[in-house]
């Protein structure tokens, strides 16, 4: 975790990153597009949970998926999981395959999205529920996660589309960074802004914990936000308490703006002397500093 004194150096160099940017222009290049089409409520938290969770890999190869899913799922997504029955899922489906995820991977999360829907109103209940019963907010993810796979009728799917082949990544349950579900959770809590859009309102920003992926992980050893070398769910936490003595109410709100400083080149994955020379975090950042003395 950042000192007190790094952390006030800090603070105004990625206020002026986050603020005076025009990074809502960038949304078009990330997967919360896909929400962005939607107004009520129920219908975004539905498409962000299937978005957030095909969100690996190369944004042009996953976003076409998506699309081919939400197309078929209609105007109204949560209206249509909710009465969503296994033999329309081969219709949904049909020909899909993601990398680590078949079909009845994808049927399984909306088939439980749809469950959870009708148990419990609203994704937002489903994971407060899931909150009330865990210890902590890593365990609230697994409980989250856990409770939309076992909603569903996965014997049934399996039958009608089937093995499942990726489940596990598609809605984890364990350990790891669950990058994908903290991405979720930033995307419901924080808000409501160009970019997130804060319709869960009993969960608050700061709980969130970081969404860890390789532009956050290397822009913040570059920062000094963690000193450790794996990353995984301690990576996550140790940047996020970094992040928050610089905004202790919402310290993910630097999430969007760094991991796109990183995707559009700004900071490119091999660092060079051009692009460091104009970075306005070179003064705190140890590469950038070496390679412009240089």
């Amino acid at each position: 975790m950042v000192s007190r004194a790094r952390a006030a150096r800090l603070k105004p160099l990625l206020d002026a990153v986050a603020d005076d940017r025009p990074w809502a222009d960038r949304v078009r290049f990330d997967p919360v597009e896909f929400p962005h089409r939607y107004e009520a409520p129920r219908d975004v938290e539905v498409v962000a949970l299937l978005s957030a969770s095909l969100a690996y890999g190369r944004a042009d190869l996953f976003k076409p998926k998506i699309e081919s899913v939400l197309e078929k799922l209609g105007a109204r997504p949560a209206a249509r999981l909710k009465a969503l029955e296994v033999s329309q899922l081969a219709g949904l489906l049909d020909g899909f395959v993601y990398r680590f995820n078949l079909p009845a991977d994808v049927g399984v999360l909306l088939m439980g999205m749809g469950a959870c829907l009708r148990t419990h109103g609203s994704l937002e209940a489903t994971f407060l529920e899931a909150r009330r019963t865990s210890p902590d907010y890593r365990a609230a993810l697994s409980t989250f996660a856990r409770t939309v796979r076992d909603a569903a009728p996965r014997a049934e799917i399996v039958r009608a589309l089937g093995p499942t082949r990726g489940l596990d990544h598609l809605l984890p349950v364990g350990d790891g960074a669950a990058k994908r579900l903290s991405l979720y959770l930033r995307w419901m809590v924080r808000g409501p802004d160009a970019i997130d859009f804060g319709i869960w309102t009993l969960v608050k920003p700061a709980e969130l914990v970081i969404p860890l992926d390789t532009h956050i992980a290397r822009l913040s050893t570059f920062l000094g936000l963690t000193t450790r070398q794996t990353r995984g769910w301690a990576m996550a936490e140790e940047i996020t308490a970094s992040l928050r003595q610089l905004a202790p109410d919402d310290p993910v709100r630097y999430d969007f703006s760094l991991c796109h400083f990183g995707m559009s080149g700004a900071c490119p994955a091999r660092p060079v002397e051009a692009s460091c020379r104009r970075c306005p975090l070179k003064a705190e950042c140890r590469v950038g500093r070496k390679l412009v003395r240089r």
